[in-house]
């Protein structure tokens, strides 16, 4: 198996619901499993992107949202053993026992400091005995775990060789990839159809729902149909269903990548419907939606994997850009001004965490992913001089995820002032 193929498929992971409160459950649920008593509190450390994503975001299986909540769900409720999907199954009776544990303040929440840098510290504590675990890096990744402040687990050592190394996506060009994409066995990434599949099942699911307010109008813009002649309405329905059943907390995974079912989403399903619209074969589409995955990761690498930017719109849009560039016969030059494109106008566009807000974010990002490769594949792109484009797409890249970080680390800073200052006033 190729490298990039083995990258793809270890990154790929099913998630229910956002991915930041699935992580806090799941931080909370391992450690409630390594202490011998009833919890008495819970102290959660989080670093700014998992307070502010988990912020106002709805939660699987219940009409709730926030990081409190997520945490007492990982405690009454959540089975570690399915990661991020460790919220499934959470029923009535779970819900309950979760509002109680809120309403009578057990549970701490503690935004530690801004960072990009994925960071939870979940503290269970009984009357005699405390469990810890810390999750670093990755949303399930677990570097450390503690039963009455002695270590039994510890990755934290390993973890930080392996960030010192340059990663694997950053090690490639443009060329060397678009070369993978090209000459990879159809049979090899088979598996990516998956992601098709479930995301596309989660947008039909929004449809179904009442709960949702958006997928309905959005499938009326589209002829009131699924896949109409308009591939960007298609590809605005297919992603943007998908992304508002995620963000309220309907009970289907969407497939992640770098950690975000809405960069899943924003990666693959615009291609899926200029796929369907213009009929092409699914072998083209899942090489497209590889080369999607692997320029959203090479963002991502730079960025961090949760800034003050909307990754699911610059990194994963820009993905959908060049994959819609692969699937129009585009090539590496084409690719590369769709890069430039994508970077001179999408760039610095706000995370304010899950929330509804992500299906705008959605829909802009799609309409510019499919101007950017049109104006490409009409050589018409933004020059090197003008901004933050590099001489290579490799170099634009690069500052389009500095943007993020170090970039924006004031703006998530008053990203969460101004989401705290909600919450006081009780309007969060």
């Amino acid at each position: 198996m190729h490298a990039l193929t083995r990258l793809i498929k270890e990154d790929m992971k099913p998630a229910l619901g956002v991915t930041e409160p699935a992580a806090i459950a799941f931080a909370v649920a391992l450690a409630r499993n390594h202490l011998p008593e009833e919890v008495t509190r819970v102290v959660l450390h989080l670093t700014s992107g998992l307070y502010k994503n988990a912020f106002t975001c709805g939660i699987p299986n219940t009409t709730h949202v926030g990081n409190d909540f997520a945490a007492a769900l990982g405690l009454v409720a959540a089975d570690p053993q399915k990661e991020l999907l460790c919220l499934d199954g959470v029923t009535e009776e779970d819900v309950k026992k979760a509002e109680g544990l809120v309403k009578n303040g057990i549970i701490d929440v503690i935004m530690n400091r801004i960072t990009s840098r994925i960071e939870i510290r979940a503290v269970v504590m009984g009357k005699t005995h405390e469990a810890e675990v810390v999750i670093r890096d990755a949303h399930t990744h677990v570097v450390e775990i503690k039963e009455d402040g002695k270590a039994v687990y510890s990755a934290d050592n390993l973890a930080q060789a392996e960030g010192n190394e340059i990663p694997l996506i950053h090690r490639c060009s443009i060329e060397d990839i678009l070369d993978y994409i090209k000459t990879v066995p159809y049979e090899e990434i088979a598996f990516v159809k998956e992601a098709v599949t479930m995301n596309r099942a989660l947008a039909e699911e929004a449809l179904r729902n009442q709960q949702t307010t958006f997928a309905r109008t959005l499938k009326a813009m589209n002829d009131n149909k699924l896949v109409s002649e308009d591939a960007i309405r298609t590809a605005n329905l297919f992603c943007n269903a998908a992304i508002e059943a995620r963000v309220i907390g309907l009970n289907l995974p969407a497939m992640s990548i770098t950690g975000s079912g809405a960069h899943g989403i924003m990666a693959t399903m615009p291609l899926y419907a200029y796929q369907q619209v213009q009929n092409l074969t699914e072998e083209v589409l899942l090489r497209s939606i590889c080369l999607s995955y692997l320029i959203c990761m090479y963002i991502k690498e730079y960025s961090g994997k949760l800034s003050a930017f909307c990754g699911c719109a610059i990194a994963a849009g820009t993905g959908a850009a060049c994959g819609l560039v692969y699937l129009m016969g585009g090539g590496h030059d084409e690719i590369q001004k769709a890069i430039s494109n994508m970077a001179s106008s999408i760039t610095g566009m706000i995370c304010d965490g899950g929330n509804q807000g992500c299906i705008m974010k959605g829909i802009t990002a799609v309409e510019l992913s499919f101007t950017s490769a049109e104006l490409a594949m009409r050589g018409r792109y933004i020059f090197s001089n003008h901004g933050i484009n590099g001489k290579t797409a490799e170099e634009t890249l690069r500052n389009m995820g500095l943007i993020a970080s170090p970039g924006m680390v004031e703006t998530e800073k008053t990203i969460i002032d101004i989401l705290k200052k909600k919450q006081e006033e009780g309007r969060a």
